[in-house]
């Protein structure tokens, strides 16, 4: 392992190096107010979302639930709509709405529907002997079922309480959970995706600032530019932990808060724990992949909006990389789905599936320790790209250098 000597005739490891460049990083970006305002902005966007949800949810539930107008005799209109919330109580408002009208001696329902300027659907006339529902084809059809029970309740003088059901669960068959499982799969993509898009971005400005203010030359001469890109990418692997670890609580929070749980979604092939610790690790592997990359343009680039511009091409291609994981969940010993197991880039999603549909730890082991090899690979080639096309002051960088390596030295052996 390569190793940087101090003044003092010590040696320092790479790997110490870039832990040191690491926690330097990492509490510049965690203390900054800038990071602060990026973990508020998905907690904003969360809020909202599940605000929106909650409102569309109410409104579509209240805009899909036919009301029925009741004008019967005032006893029988208070026996139905009695009867519809008894009953209605019992099946989550599964039942039509039932409201009380007040028509005319004589008027006939469908003058009695005219007059209510779509205010009800249908209007239920008669007695609940002998109910009449007047409406539209389609909806009197669709309502004449729940009319029936509410009539049938309303003439029981003594209303009994619906039975309790006894639970009993049994192990579904794999053929029949294969489609539930498919689903935790995609869920499960989608969501690693998502992640290492958000959070990978960051590492395209990490070299920019430090370009312009040469503190990279400084950092050049006191480690090996291996280190450095290395450190980088755990700082900001880090920093994006702590990030997921806030979102990930408040997203727990709204969604047990919503009577939401893992328990909706078919436990994958591998159990809960096992999926999800192998999803904290293939995201672990898919940041340090796109972060090399992203990391190797932003030290190319030499201002940010020249860092989106290179950007841009990356991000297209990682988006086919994911349709192309996507498509291999579907066909998991197909052609495609072993490709996209070997190709580094597409590997964590479409393991991640496999982890979710198949049983089995080793395969995970070997494409982990496949993806280290890559990413290890591309990292030295960012490395000495960098050091090849960009810096060319020398290998010392002069005596501004030789005092800023003293200074990286001494603190990466206190």
């Amino acid at each position: 392992m390569t190793t940087t000597p101090d003044r003092s005739g010590g040696r320092l490891t790479a790997l110490s190096a870039a832990l040191v460049v690491a926690r330097r990083d990492f509490s510049a970006v965690l203390f900054s107010r800038s990071f602060l305002a990026f973990l508020i902005g998905p907690l904003f966007m969360l809020a909202v979302s599940a605000l929106a949800s909650s409102v569309g949810q109410q409104v579509e539930q209240n805009a899909g639930r036919p009301r029925l107008g009741v004008a019967m005799a005032p006893a029988d209109s208070a026996a139905m709509t009695a009867a519809a919330r008894r009953i209605d109580g019992e099946l989550d408002r599964l039942l039509p709405e039932l409201v009380p009208l007040r028509a005319k001696p004589g008027e006939a329902p469908a003058a009695t529907l005219a007059g209510q300027r779509g205010a009800v659907d249908a209007v239920l006339s008669g007695t609940p002997e002998h109910p009449v529902l007047t409406g539209s084809a389609g909806m009197v059809e669709a309502q004449q079922v729940p009319v029936r029970l509410i009539a049938a309740a309303a003439l029981d003088t003594r209303p009994r309480a619906m039975p309790k059901v006894t639970l009993a669960p049994v192990a579904v068959p794999s053929g029949t959970n294969k489609i539930a499982r498919m689903r935790t799969a995609q869920l499960g993509q989608t969501v690693l995706f998502l992640l290492t898009m958000l959070l990978a971005g960051m590492v395209l400005s990490n070299l920019v600032e430090e370009k312009a203010n040469k503190i990279i030359e400084i950092l050049a001469a006191a480690i090996p530019m291996d280190a450095v890109f290395l450190g980088k990418l755990f700082a900001m692997l880090a920093v994006s932990f702590v990030g997921i670890a806030v979102w990930g609580l408040a997203a727990g929070g709204v969604l047990l808060g919503g009577g939401h749980s893992l328990a909706e979604l078919a436990a994958p092939a591998v159990g809960w724990p096992a999926f999800l610790a192998l999803g904290v690790a293939y995201f672990a592997m898919a940041y340090l992949l796109l972060g090399a990359v992203f990391l190797t343009i932003g030290s190319m680039a030499s201002t940010v909006r020249e860092v989106q511009t290179l950007s841009m091409p990356v991000t297209m291609l990682q988006l086919l990389v994911f349709f192309f994981a996507t498509a291999a969940v579907g066909a998991p010993d197909s052609w495609m789905a072993r490709t996209a197991q070997i190709v580094p880039f597409s590997s964590p999603f479409t393991m991640l599936a496999r982890a979710a549909m198949e049983p089995g730890l080793a395969a995970h082991l070997l494409a982990l320790a496949w993806q280290a090899l890559w990413v290890t690979l591309f990292v030295r080639f960012g490395a000495q790209l960098f050091r090849r096309r960009v810096l060319k002051s020398g290998p010392a960088g002069g005596a501004q250098g030789r005092s800023g390596a003293r200074r990286w030295l001494r603190l990466g052996r206190a």
